[in-house]
C-alpha cells in the first residue's frame, strides 16, 4: 500500500512548489520576519528549519548542501555568519508562526513568520 509523502501540496506541481519555498527561505533569512498565508508559512518554517540545521556545521559540505537549496549568495553568507551561530545552543525549533486576521480580498488566513532572536 503507497503512503502518502509528507508536506503541503500548495496547489502547485513540485517544481514550482520549490520555487516557492526557496524564494519564501530566501526572504525569511534576509529580513527575519515575512507575512504569508498560513500553509506556506508552515511548510516555509520546516523548509527554512531543515537550512537552519545544516548551517549550523558551518563545513563545506553543509555550505554546498544550502547552496543547492538558496541561490542567493548574500542570504547564505548571512545564513553561515550571522543566523547559524544564533542558535549554535539551541536543537529546532528556530521559526514561529503567528496566525493573523484572514485576508480581505478571499478570507484566506494569513501567519507571520519570523525567526526567534
Amino acid at each position: 500500500m503507497a503512503k502518502t509523502a509528507a508536506g503541503r501540496k500548495l496547489g502547485r506541481k513540485g517544481g514550482h512548489r520549490t520555487q516557492l519555498l526557496r524564494s519564501l527561505a530566501t526572504d525569511l533569512l534576509r529580513y527575519e520576519q515575512i507575512q504569508t498565508t498560513f500553509p506556506k508559512a508552515k511548510e516555509c518554517s520546516r523548509f527554512t528549519e531543515k537550512l537552519i540545521s545544516k548551517a549550523k556545521k558551518g563545513d563545506l559540505n553543509a555550505r554546498r548542501a544550502v547552496l543547492k537549496d538558496l541561490h542567493d549568495v548574500a542570504v547564505i553568507k548571512k545564513l553561515f555568519d550571522v543566523i547559524a551561530p544564533r542558535y549554535s545552543s539551541r536543537a529546532g525549533g528556530y521559526t514561529r508562526v503567528f496566525k493573523l486576521q484572514a485576508r480581505q480580498g478571499d478570507n484566506a488566513q494569513m501567519a507571520l513568520i519570523k525567526l526567534i532572536a
